[in-house]
């Protein structure tokens, strides 16, 4: 027996009552299957409704040769009537959300013609993926159209054409389709064969927002929010901005350029510390000229000042040279060269014995290693 689907009668059903067909243990608890259901199950890319069937947690919702699976965490008596109540702002979410990807999906079709090749609705984000490129102005364009529909608060109309009609209709559709075909028309915006729950006016959405754009296969996959799961993202990025607009002394509208003149001068002063450490380095390289075989522990450095001071010291020394910054706690970075010498293998045994990963040039290998002052002496001392 199919599964009345009470969430295509009213998409705004919160709560119903109904008659346990079938429960049986499963691989989510227990599946359990109702005469009818509120409960939107898994598809058209809209992941499926939670809620309650009586005190029994219902953790997802998905369909199965016509019949509606609701997986509980408890089993439920067959013949008995339950009270159902799904998880409502949620579901709203997600119906913004669909709508919202709706909207973007045909501005973007009717614009550039580019089809929607992927939609997930993620815990995070939603992604969808067109089948071409977008430019920033590209995206900036949909966005505002995009808009413009919520502000018009247009209708979204759910139909069943004849299949006459179907042949007439410039719908979307990733596949020619037959039978009973469900179409979601928002006025002017999108035309779409799809399964999924919608609000039934755009004003609902309330916000559509692009928040960044890459390319993926040959076309671009975009990361939107709308609705709720949009005004929650927008003031965490407000309240982010604010915390930043305090620690730079900047307006809130002001935070980028704050920010970009303070790299500036972040630059400028690690530009002078790199000039001070090369001075440094090469005043305590002298003490070291004409040695054969030098090995160094220093405090940490990052691996670029290794390398110099490496280099410093190789500019008089006559044979290898090993500096390690760090500690045995952290472990130490390291610089091995030596003027006109082959240290591949010296570099591989160190790594070996020294639970190190690193390499380079035959005369020159930076890398790092995760053993004590005392281990990484006595590995040098068994070289000569």
């Amino acid at each position: 027996m199919a599964t009345e689907k009470l969430f295509y009668e009213n998409v705004y059903c919160k709560t119903f009552q109904a008659k346990v067909l079938s429960c049986a243990a499963g691989k989510h608890g227990f599946d359990v299957v109702l005469d009818q259901t509120a409960f939107y199950p898994e598809g058209g890319g809209q992941p499926g409704d939670t809620g309650y069937l009586a005190d029994v947690r219902v953790t997802d919702t998905h369909e199965a040769n016509g019949e509606i699976v609701h997986y509980c965490e408890r089993a439920l008596d067959v013949g008995s009537t339950v009270e159902g109540r799904i998880d409502w702002m949620r579901r709203l979410s997600l119906m913004q959300l669909h709508a919202g990807e709706h909207i973007l999906s045909g501005i973007v079709h009717r614009r550039f013609g580019y089809d929607n090749v992927g939609f997930h609705m993620g815990a995070d984000m939603v992604t969808i993926d067109f089948s071409g490129m977008l430019t920033e102005e590209d995206l900036k364009a949909v966005e505002r159209e995009a808009n413009e529909v919520v502000w018009e608060n247009r209708a979204i109309q759910i139909t069943h054409p004849s299949a006459q009609e179907l042949e007439q209709l410039p719908y979307r559709s990733k596949k020619v389709l037959t039978g009973d075909v469900r179409i979601v028309t928002i006025e002017n915006a999108d035309i779409c064969a799809c399964c999924g729950t919608h609000v039934t006016r755009t004003g609902e959405i309330g916000l559509i927002k692009i928040f960044s754009c890459v390319k993926f296969h040959e076309g671009v996959r975009l990361e939107i929010l709308c609705g709720m799961r949009a005004y929650e993202y927008v003031n965490r990025l407000m309240e982010q901005n604010r915390k930043n607009s305090a620690l730079l002394s900047a307006k809130p509208t002001e935070t980028n350029a704050a920010a970009e003149r303070m790299a500036e001068e972040l630059a400028g002063v690690k530009y002078r510390v790199s000039q001070l450490e090369n001075e440094l380095f090469s005043l305590k390289a002298k003490a070291y000229a004409g040695e054969s075989n030098v090995l160094l522990f220093e405090s940490a450095m990052s691996p670029d000042a290794v390398r110099r001071f490496a280099d410093a010291i190789l500019a008089g020394c006559t044979g290898r040279i090993a500096i390690f910054a760090g500690d045995d706690e952290t472990g130490y970075k390291y610089a091995l060269c030596k003027k006109d010498g082959d240290l591949r293998e010296t570099v591989k045994a160190l790594n070996a014995a020294c639970n190190g990963r690193g390499g380079g040039k035959p005369f020159f290998a930076q890398g790092s290693v995760q053993a004590s002052r005392a281990q990484l002496e006595a590995f040098f001392a068994s070289l000569g």
